[in-house]
């Protein structure tokens, strides 16, 4: 019938791995170019514009790999509770973050 052929569709067969992590590498992306049309802010050369953008797609792929690279990496929380031990003393209390591992944020 006409549901199941429009239910039983796998719209992901030729591409499954299109969405994983990683995935904008194997994908044709690029700033597009700039031509006779196109907006350049005024006091800069169209080769000054075009170098501009093409710095900024440079440092956002780096850090995409950068985050790629990190991907997948975990804490294992049961190790870090067998490391940690049993505290019998209080040190901590003196500590300035009171005994906690403190995560660096993206905007520190």
């Amino acid at each position: 019938s006409f549901f199941e052929t429009v239910f039983d569709m796998d719209l992901f067969k030729d591409k499954a791995d299109q969405n994983d992590y990683g995935a904008r590498s194997k994908k044709n992306l690029s700033v597009g170019k700039i031509g006779s049309g196109s907006y350049v802010p005024s006091g800069l050369t169209a080769d000054q514009y075009n170098k501009i953008r093409a710095d900024a797609a440079k440092k956002k792929q780096e850090n995409y790999q950068k985050n790629v690279a990190k991907a997948g990496k975990f804490l294992d929380y049961t190790k870090f509770y067998t490391d940690r031990g049993t505290d019998l003393k209080s040190d901590w209390k003196k500590s300035v973050t009171l005994g906690h591992n403190m995560a660096k944020t993206k905007y520190d």
